[in-house]
């Protein structure tokens, strides 16, 4: 079977290919790491955590914003064949706290600039070894380890079944999952997804994605170490910055995954008609529904940006847009990346035909085994080795996938089924609106109507009567939202999505005023 194959070591085969060669560059810190550099640094944080009584199967926690520090750390626990568990630094103690003791970790590194949720995560916890990284690359337990240990350059003998990361589910619907990861699972999503993509030894990926999340992670992170490219880390999101970074030549970034806020910010920006995107090779968005008036205005400055559709159980893409597929497919997700299977699903359990709306099911070597001590959640999810994804699509003739909304955020108006997503599409080619969410409240009359949650553009004003105006000859009377909500921002997570369940939980009364 695929997942008794021994793995290899990826930094230790591009140091032995080609050692002279970026392995990282760090935005922040401006540091530059060879492979080989690389490698000399995984072998003596391996080295430490050996030393400290870290062994095979044991956790690690990491709670880092982006820093080329956590690729070398992530690299060292594969080493000694300990389970990385990746820490959301947007969380609370008590969040994090949750996390920290579900996974069992014995030993956490921590970015100094998070020291301030320390104190109250250690009185929460029972871990044994608490490492400091410094952001900036010149202090820290980190630094201090690196220097001192012993090395190990030789991976200890793993399989491809062997469990290497724990990263907790993004918790949209409130309630965070440990997800697991085994080795063969990044094997073949860089397999799957790195052809599709342009991978090659010369890309260089560019990640602003936290790396606490599968999307950074993998894309165009792993895949460019798996391929021998570059990858450089941005710290944080800066819509000026990214378009700097895009634009500058000995930079020479050549791959990028964005959510929808991201191309946002960017296209917003004044640098965004002047940028040269020349060097980019692939440009990608998911993480949620992705607006076609954002997609059409990418593509009018020379930039295709492909849509893809993934989860953290799916170790990232499991659907993903060719460069051949734009812009005559703009609005699919693609078809599923090699190596990965998908289908539409009715309630009833039948295949859904063509065309015909239904749960999107996944199975192949990317998949999740199962979530981390939760064998409720892994009954309710896997049905004879399809992972039931909890989100709604169809198929067309063609093959290609259309992600429309999720099950929990479809709502039910007057007996018909409403897809946020679908609203919101229409509603983001209205001038005035910057960004917006749909929601479903409960209503009398209805039992459920819709919610428009508005983030105006600046200087611009929206009314309810706006919204169904121009909704108007664009979608059936029952879809249009019969309440508005202004606010200042819309909430996300680390990933961008719209936290939908807080909208509900804010807005599930009397309607707010608005202003």
């Amino acid at each position: 079977m695929m997942n008794d194959m021994l793995v290899y070591d990826w930094i230790a085969e591009n140091a032995r290919r080609f050692p002279d060669k970026i392995a990282t560059i760090d935005i922040h810190s401006g540091r530059n790491h060879s492979y080989a550099a690389m490698h000399e640094r995984v072998a003596r944080i391996a080295g430490h955590l050996s030393a400290i009584g870290v062994a095979k199967g044991d956790r690690v926690g990491l709670l880092s914003m982006n820093s080329s520090d956590m690729l070398d750390i992530m690299f060292a626990c594969w080493r000694i064949g300990a389970v990385l568990t990746m820490l959301n630094f947007r969380l609370t103690a008590h969040e994090l706290a949750f996390m920290v003791s579900d996974s069992g970790a014995s030993a956490v590194f921590y970015d100094t600039d998070l020291e301030a949720v320390i104190p109250a995560l250690r009185e929460k916890t029972d871990v044994a070894h608490w490492i400091t990284m410094d952001p900036a690359g010149k202090g820290g337990d980190l630094e201090a380890a690196i220097a001192a240990a012993t090395p190990v350059y030789d991976q200890l003998p793993q399989l491809g079944s062997d469990l290497c990361m724990i990263m907790y589910s993004s918790g949209t619907t409130g309630t965070p999952k440990g997800v697991m990861f085994n080795h063969a699972q990044f094997l073949f999503i860089n397999a799957g997804s790195g052809g599709i993509s342009n991978a090659s030894n010369q890309m260089v990926g560019l990640v602003a994605l936290p790396l606490f999340h599968i999307g950074g992670l993998v894309a165009y992170t792993t895949i460019s170490f798996g391929f021998g490219g570059t990858v450089v880390v941005v710290r944080a999101f800066e819509p000026g910055a990214m378009l700097r970074l895009f634009g500058d030549p000995d930079m020479g970034v050549t791959h990028f995954l964005g959510v929808p806020a991201m191309y946002n910010a960017m296209q917003a920006h004044p640098d965004f008609a002047t940028t040269d995107f020349s060097r980019t090779q692939t440009m990608s968005c998911g993480a949620e529904s992705v607006p076609e008036s954002l997609l059409r205005t990418w593509f009018a400055r020379g930039v295709p940006i492909r849509e893809g559709y993934g989860m953290t159980e799916t170790c990232a893409a499991a659907l993903m847009q060719e460069a051949r597929d734009i812009p005559g497919k703009i609005g699919a997700a693609g078809k599923p990346v090699r190596h990965c299977e998908a289908k539409i699903m009715r309630g009833d359990g039948t295949e859904a035909p063509v065309g015909e709306l239904g749960e999107i099911w996944m199975r192949g070597l990317n998949i999740t085994p199962g979530y981390w001590n939760r064998p409720d959640a892994n009954a309710s999810s896997f049905v004879d080795g399809w992972f039931r994804s909890g989100d709604v699509g169809r198929q067309d003739e063609e093959g290609y996938f259309y992600i429309e909304d999720r099950v929990k955020d479809m709502y039910i108006t007057g007996g018909e089924n409403v897809y946020p997503a679908e609203v919101e599409n229409a509603l983001y080619a209205m001038e005035a609106i910057h960004e917006v969410a749909v929601i479903g409240l409960p209503d009398p009359k209805w039992g459920e109507c819709g919610c428009a949650v508005v983030v105006p553009r600046p200087g611009a004003s929206v009314t309810i009567e706006d919204i169904k105006a121009y909704c108007g000859e664009r979608l059936a009377r029952y879809k249009h939202p019969a309440r508005l909500e202004i606010v200042d921002a819309l909430p996300r997570n680390a990933t961008g999505k719209v936290l939908k369940f807080e909208l509900r939980e804010r807005f599930g009364g009397a309607p707010q005023p608005i202003g």
